[in-house]
């Protein structure tokens, strides 16, 4: 494993110990929330979007879930990429929509397209799990719930 893969799995196994955004905050003003379960490994995830009042910005994103590290890191990573992009005002909904469909697009690319440190901070971690087909699910399971909030919201 070179220095980069360690670093990766550190950042990966950091955040499943470590998780951002974890506890469902409440539903108040604009929220939708999404339950996505993946039936190959039992992962589950419950995510919360609150959105503005016009429905344009995510304000708040929270999340409560079980399953592998992998799963669990990607939900961690995914909420503090959200809080980190959208800052103060929140993120724009077509921003969140980017950044879900860019990651779908480098999963899928089993190895091909590598994600971007700028464009997807941690979650950049998360793309060697391109190469093992099984996984890529647990890795787009709150990415997945995400894209359905706000579908509802």
């Amino acid at each position: 494993m070179n220095g980069l893969d360690s670093l990766y799995q550190e950042l990966i196994l950091d955040h499943s110990k470590h998780p951002h955004g974890q506890g469902l905050s409440p539903e108040e003003g604009r929220t939708a929330s999404s339950h996505q379960h993946n039936p190959m490994c039992g992962d589950d995830i419950t995510l919360r979007v609150r959105v503005d009042d016009v429905g344009e910005r995510i304000v708040d994103l929270s999340w409560e879930g079980s399953g592998c590290s992998i799963s669990q890191a990607s939900a961690s990573m995914l909420a503090a990429l959200i809080e980190e992009d959208g800052g103060e005002a929140g993120l724009p909904r077509e921003a969140a929509v980017a950044l879900i469909d860019g990651f779908r697009e480098a999963l899928r690319s089993r190895g091909a397209i590598p994600l971007d440190e700028e464009t997807f901070a941690d979650a950049a971690a998360l793309s060697g799990v391109s190469k093992f087909s099984a996984r890529v699910k647990c890795a787009m399971l709150a990415w997945v719930a995400l894209e359905d909030a706000l579908a509802r919201a």
